[in-house]
């Protein structure tokens, strides 16, 4: 019988990676998951990244510590910025520099030394907050980089980015997940979401995600805060 493939799968703890990581598992792959410490606001996404990926029984995960706070730029690494709680033309201040280009870099990486030509990662074009990094240009640019950069590219294989949710609705995600028994109770969204996980309900990712089970016709398992 032929083994399964290993692929890295890109984790934070939040609602579209929790998905992406039960359809990686669903297509036979071996599930390495991979959560990265950025200096985001609150750790709980982390946590809820530990313990879907004890639930889902992957075959290893790691956490990865980089600082982008000192980079700053963004309201989710620079706590001197406020959250925004009301929408706002342009790409939002939640938006963080690099930091889907520094997440695949690294999951990059880590599929060379397992030897994994599969990458998956939760980005979405469709219910997002705008963010230049989620866009199917990026991702496409990023895969050609992937075969140059790389020892798989370079000896003649193929390395894949895959983003199985890139073109679908919120609601579309959340159906796809709960036919594959996603429990989403236990994911965190929320951009300033308090130590034990709960979602302040009022940011962007906040509305998205509730709009995004209303839409779907299903009760929103999210614990807010109050």
């Amino acid at each position: 019988m032929n083994q399964p493939k290993n692929a890295v799968v890109l984790l934070s703890g939040g609602l579209d990676s929790a998905t992406v990581l039960a359809i990686a598992q669903e297509q036979g792959y071996r599930c390495h998951t991979l959560g990265v410490a950025y200096g985001q606001r609150h750790s709980a996404e982390l946590a809820a990244a530990e313990r879907i990926a004890q639930k889902y029984h992957v075959s290893s995960h790691r956490v990865i510590h980089v600082d982008l706070g000192q980079i700053g730029g963004s309201a989710l690494t620079d706590h001197s910025l406020a959250v925004p709680e009301s929408l706002a033309a342009g790409i939002p201040i939640t938006y963080v520099p690099a930091r889907n280009t520094l997440f695949l870099s690294l999951a990059l990486g880590l599929a060379e030394v397992l030897g994994a030509a599969d990458i998956f990662i939760g980005v979405n074009a469709v219910d997002y907050s705008g963010y230049p990094d989620c866009r199917p240009e990026f991702v496409a640019a990023f895969e050609r980089l992937a075969q140059l950069a790389t020892r798989v590219g370079v000896e003649g294989g193929v390395m894949q980015i895959h983003t199985p949710l890139l073109t679908l609705s919120k609601a579309e995600i959340i159906g796809r997940g709960l036919q594959l028994g996603v429990d989403y109770a236990e994911t965190v969204s929320c951009y300033q979401a308090d130590v034990d996980g709960r979602a302040c309900g009022r940011c962007d990712s906040c509305r998205l995600r509730q709009q995004g089970f209303e839409n779907a016709g299903v009760i929103d398992p999210t614990r807010y805060i109050g």
